[in-house]
């Protein structure tokens, strides 16, 4: 699009990650940018021009699934569109119908959260709000490639996604796909904190190592594929917060069977699981698999820049729907569980509890005999002369994981 002389500016925005630097010139010619960790003055004349705005194209209700859309007022909507449609066209300069320049970086951040598949931007923006007859703001991205990139790179990732879904359950509810999707990018991805591309789903997709922003986009783009592919109303989007050691984070709600629920595909990695430091390889945590904001909250905080729902329901948790969660202490019930996993020579032996209370009552319960029971089971049922096993006390998640040996 063609640059055009610019009317009175009145504040300018920089995103850069999750940091926002904002110089306010009231009613003031002389303006400050910051970009790039470089500074620069310049004069801005004063123009009574038409003003370029972005162009819509959508279809009517075409946004009506996306998550953060529905939360706005809808005299955001008209400038969610033209941020969005920019992006998609791959513009260097979006002009958009907002008065405030934050308010225009906040929009930048929901489409972006909306639509994962805008890989390209890497989520830095430049938001320069003008005065005069009309106020607008003019946004300027930052992307992390070109135009014909672009196209290159999501011909490969539709390509992998089309792969890594061949094997998800068509017939199967809510529930089943999602916990698909969360297995197979635990699966086939390496958490890396250096990764390349590690904000957007390109690393997990084709790189197959990323981080946080990656597994959570990846988790939403593959969901909101499986939902386009059955015409079913599957819906997922795009968290980020903090964990409770104040680390910027990005996890997942999700829609299940008519009621909302946490999924962090991240922390399902074995790399956040750890007994005095050692990874459990191979077992996926599923503490985050359908979690309600009770579980989640003890170790993540949302930003609270949208409202979210609640997510009370623990009818869909992972552990509820394989009977690992336990609402009481029953002794006998518990050591028959273990014996079960034994006998059928699994791993591993899962006990999740309602409340804290019930929690120290087992606890105390299994670490004091019942395991060792069950380790005599295993030793005389295999003709072991030495009996090896490992437990995970997990005090936060108000669980306890038995690793078994065989050998």
């Amino acid at each position: 699009m063609r640059r055009r002389p610019r009317r009175k500016k009145k504040s300018c925005f920089t995103v850069a990650g999750l940091t926002v630097l904002a110089t306010v010139l009231l009613g003031a010619v002389l303006f400050f940018v910051w970009q790039e960790g470089e500074g620069f003055f310049g004069a801005l004349p004063v123009q009574e021009e038409e003003v370029p705005y972005q162009q819509v194209s959508l279809e009517e209700g075409s946004l009506g699934d996306k998550y953060y859309y529905r939360q706005i007022p809808e005299a955001d909507h008209k400038a969610y569109q033209e941020v969005l449609e920019g992006l998609r066209e791959h513009q260097e300069e979006i002009y958009v119908h907002c008065e405030k320049a934050e308010r225009a970086n906040e929009l930048f951040a929901l489409v972006l959260k909306d639509f994962p598949e805008i890989f390209w931007c890497d989520g830095r923006v430049t938001a320069t709000a003008y005065s005069g007859g009309e106020p607008y703001t003019v946004l300027e991205p930052r992307y992390l490639c070109g135009v014909e990139e672009q196209k290159e790179r999501e011909q490969e990732i539709q390509e992998e996604a089309r792969e890594w879904l061949a094997g998800a359950p068509g017939e199967a509810g809510d529930f089943e796909k999602i916990q698909y999707v969360y297995e197979t990018i635990v699966d086939q991805v390496e958490y890396k904190e250096e990764a390349p591309d590690g904000q957007n789903i390109y690393s997990v997709l084709v790189n197959r190592q990323s981080v946080c922003a990656g597994y959570a986009k990846a988790t939403q783009y593959l969901l909101e594929q499986l939902g386009l592919c059955d015409f079913s109303t599957l819906a997922c989007t795009y968290v980020t917060g903090e964990t409770r050691e104040g680390e910027s984070h990005a996890w997942n709600l999700v829609l299940c069977e008519g009621d909302y629920y946490y999924v962090d595909t991240t922390w399902g990695d074995p790399v956040f699981q750890s007994e005095e430091g050692e990874e459990q390889q191979g077992y996926i945590n599923y503490d985050y698999l359908c979690c309600s904001e009770e579980e989640l909250f003890r170790t993540h905080t949302p930003d609270g820049d949208v409202e979210l729902p609640r997510c009370t329901s623990m009818d869909w948790n992972y552990y509820v729907v394989n009977g690992m969660y336990y609402t009481d202490y029953d002794r006998e019930e518990i050591l028959k569980k273990m014996n079960q996993v034994i006998s059928e020579g699994g791993n591993p032996s899962v006990f999740k509890f309602s409340d804290e209370k019930i929690y120290e009552q087992a606890r105390e319960g299994i670490l004091g005999d019942l395991i060792k029971r069950a380790a005599d089971n295993l030793g005389r049922w295999y003709d072991l002369t030495e009996v090896h096993y490992r437990y995970l006390d997990q005090e936060s998640q108000n669980k306890i994981t038995i690793y078994w040996q065989y050998e």
